[in-house]
């Protein structure tokens, strides 16, 4: 027998054996989920690459999440206040040619490159970036340009790493002028931020503030408030900064994964034990959920069921009843997810135990995978479930509508023609009405803009039923489909809706075919 036809078997009894039980009762079928990965940079996996050879990984990497359901990239473009984009205000990253400074050769802008590759999948792309972070531990030289080289005084170093201190509000000014530089000359569909605000705490590491503090306590009696509120004004000014450059871009975080213990907060924390976002990150995520100043979270849980100081189960449940005020999705951690034994069903990993638990969470509307490279590289099957059962049909957004909540008009025209390439569903964009040209002529009307089209297919004998998502075929930015003509004897009925920026859908437009 062939050796890949033995790799296969394995792969298939590998499935049963892991994912027998969820096999056999069905996954659910979500409409709306977020279905997002995070494709970092400052792993260096893109290091010393080609402008060729990173083009060529990322377009593998795309390929597949794209097959395995995923619709939102988190792509890294700024790691410690360098650039994997070209910026103005910041040199380029070593995490990309591997000299802090120097620009790709041949040139390109991995940022742009990727904004049109995701879309062209019918992905949104949300740049990633770390605020706070100056310089990592293994950062040994500096470009010239670089913040902390003309601004030495507003950044403290700490176990290795420069921080720009949050204490300054130059440093906030600064911060946000990077974001709303990406957010305007980017058509990307989000701005990030992870859990990097002060650090991490280190024994016998102090953070440097005292002059801050002095100069810019504002009648703080209590360090550590002081400290959350200088986190609070960025979180504050960032939301409102890229709301005045693009209404429609989500500006979401990933917090750690523990906002507090009980112990430290026995109305308000959860049964764990470990690092504390608001009390070791100053970090008070949600505040910022309750105000409304991001417009989604996604707390990294990415510990096992059963872990001892940080239980999987314990956390996803204390989220779900506190974090409700905005879209809430869930970090997971794809190597550990499959390297633990489910505790109830010892003979399977915790994919889906994990699958099922945010499903019974009401308050949960998807996840986002660390990190993307183990999702394509199929770590313990993890891709091939997702492609295969877990997310085998497309999903749309989860619904914004705090920021809009009105849906476009339909498309129109939809018509059947035989070209050389096959039989073809066409259709045009949906007819604009008088006065949102003249909206336009003075300003972009973005609520009336369709950026993507979901289409529908039915057999002859099914009901026309846009909320199952099973009748899917694709999300797609083109205005055609390819349709699987055999011998024109079976009919279905094609429906073609469309989706703005926020993934509001229109009522939906249908064609009866012959196939």
């Amino acid at each position: 027998m062939k050796k890949n036809q033995l790799r296969f078997i394995g792969i298939l009894l590998l499935f049963f054996v892991c994912f027998g039980n969820d096999l056999q009762a069905g996954a659910p079928v979500r409409k709306r989920e977020f279905r997002g990965t995070w494709i970092q940079s400052v792993n260096g996996q893109f290091q010393g690459m080609t402008t060729a050879g990173m083009q060529q990984e990322l377009t593998r990497q795309l390929n597949e999440l794209k097959k395995d359901g995923v619709n939102a990239i988190f792509f890294q473009v700024r790691p410690e206040c360098d650039a994997l984009y070209q910026s103005r205000f910041e040199p380029w990253s070593r995490f990309l040619t591997g000299v802090q400074g120097q620009a790709p050769s041949p040139y390109w802008d991995p940022l742009a490159w990727m904004v049109t590759e995701c879309h062209k999948r019918g992905m949104e792309l949300h740049a990633w970036i770390n605020p706070y972070r100056a310089k990592t531990k293994g950062t040994t030289a500096l470009s010239p340009r670089h913040i902390a080289m003309r601004h030495p005084e507003r950044v403290f170093s700490y176990d290795g790493l420069y921080i720009l201190n949050p204490g300054n509000p130059l440093n906030r000014e600064y911060i946000c002028r990077i974001a709303s530089d990406i957010v305007k000359r980017y058509d990307v569909d989000g701005l990030h931020i992870d859990d990097y605000f002060y650090p991490y705490h280190v024994a016998g590491q102090m953070i440097d503030d005292e002059k801050e503090y002095r100069q810019y306590g504002r009648g703080f009696k209590d360090r550590g408030d002081w400290r959350r509120d200088n986190v609070n004004r960025l979180i504050r000014q960032m939301h409102d900064s890229i709301r005045s450059v693009k209404p429609w871009i989500k500006f979401g975080v990933s917090p750690f994964g523990i906002y507090r213990n009980k112990q430290s907060a026995p109305g308000v924390g959860s049964d764990t034990r470990g690092t504390q976002g608001y009390d070791d990150l100053y970090a008070d995520v949600l505040l910022w959920v309750k105000n409304g100043w991001v417009d989604y979270c996604v707390p990294q849980l990415y510990w096992q069921i059963g872990h001892p100081t940080a239980d999987y189960k314990t956390l996803i449940s204390w989220w779900n009843r506190n974090a409700s005020n905005r879209p809430l999705f869930i970090g997971e951690d794809v190597e550990r997810t499959v390297k633990f034994a489910d505790p109830a069903n010892p003979k399977s990993n915790q994919m889906s135990a994990k699958f099922a638990l945010r499903d019974r969470m009401e308050n949960i509307e998807g996840a986002v995978l660390w990190y993307s490279k183990a999702v394509v590289d199929n770590v313990g099957g993890y891709g091939q479930m997702l492609r295969t059962y877990y997310w085998r049909y497309p999903a749309l957004q989860p619904r914004m509508p705090f920021i809009d909540h009105s849906r476009p008009r339909k498309p129109r025209a939809l018509a059947l023609v035989w070209t050389s390439d096959g039989y073809f569903l066409f259709w045009s964009e949906p007819k604009i009405p008088w006065w949102a040209f003249w909206l336009r002529s003075r300003k972009a009307n973005w609520r009336d803009e369709v950026t993507k089209y979901v289409v529908y297919c039915f057999a002859d004998d099914e009901e026309i039923n846009l909320d199952d998502a099973s009748k899917i075929i694709t999300i797609t930015r083109d205005t055609k489909i390819r349709l699987p003509y055999t011998n024109g004897k079976k009919h279905y009925t094609y429906v073609v809706t469309a989706l703005d920026r926020l993934s509001n859908e229109s009522k939906g437009r249908r064609k009866r075919v012959e196939l």
